[in-house]
């Protein structure tokens, strides 16, 4: 086998690993979830550098072992009431579009695995930016986990001013 095949089939073995897994997190009372994919890291909320010009929901900058993160609250993001950040509060570290970031939410719950007959594609009720950050639905139990996609939580221009910034 050649180093090429054996990367492959790690590759495959940890998407494999992680197919199906979601992180729970909380906006007010509300269960949001993401594909665990694209979760690096979880942190308790930290000093964040604010900088200027930029939109009202990317809160700063932190600093994280010497990589500099730009962080969004994703409650302001969804045109949200802002609230005072607690110890309940935390920062999910995610890799989207190759660039680190911070996404503040009000409290992270579990992850979960969903199953894909769980999943549905939710129903079109409003063209509105509200809905366009959610990609699935998944159901557990008797919840509902409003499944978000992380590509569309930044678009292309803010891509390329985050990654100017860090």
């Amino acid at each position: 086998m050649t180093e090429l095949e054996r990367e492959v089939l790690n590759n495959d073995i940890k998407e494999d690993t992680q197919k199906g897994k979601y992180l729970t997190f909380f906006i007010e009372k509300v269960v949001y979830a993401i594909e665990i994919k694209f979760v690096t890291e979880i942190i308790g909320i930290q000093p964040i550098t604010e900088i200027p010009e930029v939109p009202s929901y990317v809160k700063g900058i932190i600093n994280l072992r010497g990589k500099i993160i730009p962080v969004m609250d994703v409650r302001i993001r969804f045109k949200k009431e802002p609230i005072e950040y607690n110890d309940r509060t935390c920062i999910i570290v995610v890799e989207v579009n190759d660039i680190s970031l911070g996404l503040i939410v009000d409290n992270v719950s579990e992850v979960l695995e969903i199953a894909d007959e769980n999943i549905v594609i939710p129903p079109d009720m409003n063209k509105g930016m509200e809905n366009k950050y959610i990609k699935e639905i998944g159901k557990v139990d008797n919840c509902v986990n409003l499944i978000l996609s992380c590509e569309k939580l930044i678009n292309d221009n803010e891509v390329e001013a985050l990654s100017q910034i860090v």
